[in-house]
């Protein structure tokens, strides 16, 4: 198949330079290794992202296969994502250009305004769309109340959205929840996840150390935004033992930190914490270089207040280290309670502090939470199988739709 990806604010470039910025996380890696699965399966992508930068060349090959079209649409500069949502009407028309041009088999929209973009172009040219939002505006404004930057229209969007592609693809069982109470039908919906490349993190292999004091490890690697709960388990770590020692990894380059207020805040707080000397920040980290990272942990600990997916915990089962993870979104989903790791609430340092405590007082049940981790990670979440899952779910709209000179049928739901 000739699959168009539209990925309006995240490119799948980004993934391979440095993540945790604001805008820079999960969905950069997951376009970049959804594309390259399918890809390796014989298909042929393009993934359309906004020009950030004009020195970018239009198309960019990324992999055999696979090719990066950088759309402009606005000032080619980086923007904060919840400025673009004016922007997609151009973007829309850039799209129809190309897709006059070299017409897909089908389309396949990541976050809502890539589908804003999309679907008026796609429906022109009788092409079936997929989306996956990644994140949804309904639970954003749930947790972040006048803090949410979206778009007022966000959420209204979204709703119409998941009633006009062919298929919505959420990510996790919470997602299709909150899809039904948007009002998207369920016969609209498939769970397909989000996968980890288990041949890149790896249990085998050099293990990175970030101190020499030789205690009990926790990772967290994030952006470092609030809703992520990396304060959380900053107080977690006022109420472990002195050997307990905890890395952030994420977030500005390493030599912007101390400019950056979300650092400054998490510093504050391991201060008034006692635990400033126990807390090291390691910035922005290179997608390679992370495996290694997570081999040098004893566990790895992920909290957010709420998260659509989460490919952190995957990428640490993937190394086979135990998760200590918020029982939210993806998380709930990936992580198995006392089998790869322990759930825990959103937002409670006493119990993120049991958990890890559990994990330092009984290391060989640790590791065995951590092999456990990894069997459940090559077994269900390995990229090939969710390429597979996407192949089944594009042929299904591709085969249910009938295509004629400017009109669109869709016939029963994949």
């Amino acid at each position: 198949m000739r699959i168009a990806m539209v990925s309006e604010h995240a490119s799948p470039l980004v993934a391979s330079n440095g993540l945790g910025g604001v805008d820079a996380g999960g969905q950069n890696v997951a376009v970049r290794a959804l594309a390259l699965a399918l890809a390796d399966a014989g298909h042929e992508v393009v993934v359309h992202t906004r020009r950030t930068d004009p020195r970018t060349p239009r198309r960019v090959p990324m992999a055999p296969g696979v090719v990066v079209d950088h759309v402009d649409a606005g000032p080619a500069a980086e923007l904060p994502k919840d400025e673009l949502v004016d922007l997609m009407d151009a973007f829309s028309a850039d799209l129809a250009s190309c897709w006059r041009a070299e017409r897909p088999d089908v389309v396949h929209a990541h976050f809502w305004m890539s589908g804003l973009a999309a679907l008026p172009s796609a429906r022109a040219l009788g092409v079936p769309v997929v989306q996956t939002f990644h994140a949804l505006g309904s639970v954003k404004r749930r947790h972040q109340g006048a803090d949410d930057t979206s778009p007022a229209r966000r959420v209204a969007a979204e709703s119409d959205l998941g009633a006009s592609v062919d298929r919505v693809l959420a990510t996790c069982r919470d997602e299709a929840d909150e899809l039904a109470a948007l009002g998207v039908p369920a016969e609209q919906v498939t769970v397909v996840p989000c996968g980890v490349d288990v041949g890149h993190f790896t249990p085998a292999g050099d293990a990175a150390s970030t101190s020499g004091r030789g205690g009990f490890r926790v990772l967290t690697v994030s952006r470092l935004v609030p809703r992520k709960g990396v304060d959380t388990v900053i107080a977690a770590l006022g109420r472990l033992p002195r050997d307990v020692e905890l890395t952030v990894a994420g977030g500005p380059s390493a030599g912007r930190l101390d400019d950056d207020p979300e650092v400054r805040r998490l510093r504050a707080l391991a201060a008034r914490t006692g635990v400033a000397d126990r807390v090291t920040f390691l910035g922005a980290v290179a997608h390679d270089a992370l495996p290694a990272l997570y081999r040098g942990a004893d566990a790895v600990a992920c909290v957010p207040v709420y998260e659509p997916f989460g490919l952190v915990p995957l990428e640490a089962m993937a190394c086979g280290r135990p998760v200590v993870a918020a029982a939210v979104g993806g998380l709930a989903d990936t992580v198995v309670d006392d089998v790869t790791g322990h759930h825990v609430p959103a937002g409670d340092p006493a119990a993120v502090a049991a958990a890890l405590d559990a994990l330092r007082a009984h290391p060989r049940r640790a590791r065995a939470l951590g092999r456990a981790g990894r069997r459940r990670a090559v077994a269900e979440y390995g990229w090939d199988r969710v390429a597979a899952a996407h192949e089944q779910a594009y042929a299904g709209v591709v085969a249910s739709t009938t295509v004629s000179p400017g009109v669109l049928t869709t016939g029963s739901p994949a």
